[in-house]
């Protein structure tokens, strides 16, 4: 999937576009050879918000791309331009991932892309991509819908966590975390769906986890306990668990679970470590619950993850 073809039309919403050109154009970590060839299309000069940009080919470059992504459209009312969705369409029926972004998704349904499968948009378009296009089984609750070979991103902020997700899908999670760390985001958000792994975004130098949460990253092979970390932050329970949650979403055993996956993920796709060794390292204890962990939070068991991401 080395080429992504972003379809550019009058319009468009910047933040999504742009989003999708700050990630894909250079791989920030160098650790993924090869990168990704982005490539924006569009029928000449196109008026995104205050901006104009100046495509680099025109529509029909979408059907010779590995990946398409459509970015949102500002008016999702209106019927999409006819020359995208014809586009767009011979891109699918030439084998392309076809990707949206909020409001894109309107564009690949009006292609009769999502008929018959899971999609997103959104919050506030949902319903009307459901009344519009009654074959779109639409999804309001997620942060984005993986089809395969046809991906939707709910709105704005929900196009990064697709792109990393894309990311992580070509390149292995230790990119798609490392890409994340340069974009100053979470590498996952919980969307309600079998997604990768939660992160929380890390606290500021200032708030009262900040010398927390390293202290616990450098001891997750170790049986930490919520007592431990409110005693290692000298505060109650209590007032860890109200910290924690606002700073992370998350409860402490929450957050410590889905560090210990992280931790088995980044050993998985990079050491020949046994699964056994693997569960230990990560905090997991025994292999057998490691595999039971991992495969309800990744959707895979850790060998057939292993099989899929392993570098080098």
């Amino acid at each position: 999937m080395a080429t992504i073809a972003l379809a550019a039309t009058d319009g468009m919403l910047h933040f999504e576009l742009a989003a999708a050109c700050e990630i894909f154009v250079r791989d920030p970590t160098g650790l993924a050879d090869p990168w990704y060839d982005l490539v924006v299309c569009g029928r000449g000069p196109v008026g995104v918000g205050r901006f104009t940009i100046t495509p680099d080919q025109g529509l029909d470059h979408l059907a010779r791309a590995d990946t398409v992504i459509v970015p949102a459209i500002e008016n999702p009312d209106a019927e999409p331009p006819a020359d995208l969705v014809d586009a767009v369409r011979a891109a699918h029926a030439a084998g392309a991932r076809m990707v949206s972004f909020c409001t894109g998704a309107f564009v690949l349904a009006a292609a009769g892309i999502l008929d018959g499968l899971r999609a997103t948009t959104h919050w506030a378009h949902t319903d009307a991509l459901a009344a519009r296009y009654p074959r779109v089984h639409v999804d309001p609750d997620v942060l984005y819908v993986d089809n395969g070979t046809v991906l939707a991103s709910a709105g704005k902020a929900a196009a990064i966590d697709l792109c990393l997700h894309l990311i992580r899908r070509d390149h292995g999670s230790t990119v798609a975390n490392a890409v994340a760390r340069r974009l100053v985001v979470p590498p996952h958000r919980a969307g309600g769906q079998a997604q990768y792994v939660t992160t929380p975004v890390p606290a500021r130098e200032d708030h009262p986890l900040a010398a927390l949460l390293p202290w616990a990253m450098a001891r997750l092979d170790r049986p930490l306990t919520v007592a431990d970390l409110a005693r290692q932050a000298t505060m109650s329970t209590r007032n860890l668990v109200r910290h924690f949650t606002a700073a992370t979403g998350a409860t402490p055993s929450q957050w410590l679970a889905t560090q210990r996956i992280r931790r088995a993920q980044e050993l998985l796709e990079n050491t020949d470590d046994s699964i056994d060794a693997v569960a230990e390292a990560s905090g997991m204890g025994t292999a057998t619950t490691l595999r039971r962990h991992f495969q309800r939070t990744v959707g895979v068991p850790p060998d057939a993850y292993r099989r899929t991401f392993r570098r080098g």
